[in-house]
């Protein structure tokens, strides 16, 4: 029987089209509730196979009003971009290859167009030309897979395989890491066994930076691994990471770059190239779809001895580079091409304006909204307060209820506030002057409640 592609993929394409011009108007928050969505998605199990065309028709009209606009200008919750037009061409494009880029063998142009794009990643960041990179799923397995080469070389230079001997009776492992840090550090430090426990928090600045002088009394006790910052998730501080590098000589430096890498293309970051490992999301800063996370590291024997595989019913091309030598997934998404189509559409100035735009309309949230800003604005990430932490968190849930904008809330120095992350390469001066009006808006409303109340 002849497959019918043309059905349901033309009519994905249809519904993908009127969703991508739509974008810029529709409300860019969820509209529909967690009970109308059941109740269009659910039904009884299917007994027999139904007409994949109607299915792609019905699932479209399933989810609408509960999708939230994240590919909008006006999104700016979270730290997540959007999608260019080539990223997410080539990303639909490895739906249809289908490829299970594990091995070489498996998925030779995969393997090629992740070997290529390591290389212009290792270059654009300014890395030493040795460095591995693996293509993981996000920040969470990039931090895990860096300090599971972290883990791999500090016990071994204690004299303790833990690929072969585990954990039981190895030395103990510090991870001395800022009080800002973000969770996925302490997630991955569960998933390696480790524990939190081993965390040594190192005190910040007022903007979230590490302090060297903290740091320095707490290194030269054992194997120790450092988790530095490249872009604080609240305001955007990068960590002194030239500082830290030279200090934790005898250390393993990791740092966590999740969007604040990028910035390093454009002006780079001294002392970057000196850290050991770092992790870093393609689906922020460069705008490809989700998921795409990267992990670099300095120390490819250390990167494969934590990841690497072999076993007999594998195919390895030792000429070649196979991927599951540098990310713990086995079987795998071709994420790469998506992430080799966006460098070459934009190229390294087409990234650096990416970013300075985001920058930039970040810049312009907080001159038009100054007396609720918090922090120092470098990068991307505004923090709002407006009054008391009750007023600020209904301001943002107003916020995000009205529609024209979505902000996500946080807790900064134990306080509530608005985090305002511009990290879309459509992001525009006029998106950011309607958003500016939305939450003044939502700022007068609320502040009415509140006297009336």
């Amino acid at each position: 029987m002849e497959p019918d592609w043309e059905g349901p993929l033309g009519e994905a394409y249809a519904r993908a089209m009127a969703y991508l011009h739509n974008l810029p108007e529709r409300p860019v928050g969820a509209r529909a509730t967690a009970d109308e969505l059941r109740r269009r998605l659910g039904g009884e199990l299917p007994e027999g196979p139904g007409d994949p065309s109607e299915i792609i028709e019905e699932l479209a009209d399933a989810v609408e009003g509960g999708l939230v606009a994240t590919g909008s200008g006006r999104f700016f919750g979270f730290v997540i971009g959007g999608a260019t037009p080539a990223s997410l061409a080539a990303d639909w494009l490895a739906t249809v290859w289908d490829q299970n880029a594990g091995l070489y063998a498996a998925a030779p142009a995969a393997a090629v167009a992740e070997e290529i794009a390591t290389g212009w990643l290792v270059e654009l960041f300014g890395l030493p030309d040795q460095t591995s990179v693996g293509f993981v799923t996000g920040g969470q397995m990039a931090n895990f897979t860096g300090l599971a080469a972290a883990r791999y070389d500090v016990l071994r230079k204690a004299g303790w395989d833990v690929e072969a001997d585990g954990l039981i009776g190895a030395p103990r492992v510090r991870v001395l890491v800022g009080a800002e840090r973000h969770d996925t550090v302490d997630r991955a430090l569960r998933f390696l066994g480790l524990g939190t426990r081993c965390i040594v928090p190192i005190a910040v600045d007022g903007q979230g930076r590490m302090r060297p002088d903290a740091l320095a009394s707490e290194l030269h006790q054992g194997p120790t691994i450092v988790c530095a910052q490249a872009g604080n998730v609240n305001t955007g501080a990068i960590d002194p990471l030239d500082e830290i590098c030279e200090l934790s000589d005898d250390a393993w430096v990791h740092v966590d770059g999740a969007f604040g890498m990028w910035s390093a293309v454009g002006t780079p970051i001294k002392g970057l190239a000196k850290a050991d490992s770092w992790a870093t999301d393609a689906h922020k800063w460069l705008n490809v779809p989700y998921d795409s996370g990267l992990v670099f590291c300095a120390h490819p024997a250390a990167h494969r001895a934590a990841m690497g595989v072999r076993a007999s019913y594998l195919i390895h091309d030792e000429d070649q580079r196979d991927p599951l030598d540098y990310n713990p997934e086995f079987s795998r998404r071709a994420r790469g091409f998506a992430v080799y189509a966006a460098i070459r559409a934009l190229g390294r100035q087409g990234i650096v304006e990416l970013v300075d735009r985001c920058c930039a309309m970040a810049r312009r949230f907080a001159e038009q909204l100054d007396e609720y800003v918090l922090n120092e604005v470098r990068l991307n990430q505004v923090l709002v307060r407006f009054g008391d932490d009750d007023l600020t968190r209904r301001v943002v849930r107003a916020v995000q209820q009205e529609g024209t904008a979505w902000m996500s809330g946080t807790t900064w120095q134990g306080r509530a506030a608005m985090r305002i992350s511009v990290s879309n390469w459509t992001t525009s001066e006029t998106d950011v002057d309607r958003s500016v009006e939305a939450i003044t808006r939502c700022v007068e409303i609320e502040q009415t409640r509140s006297t009336q109340g």
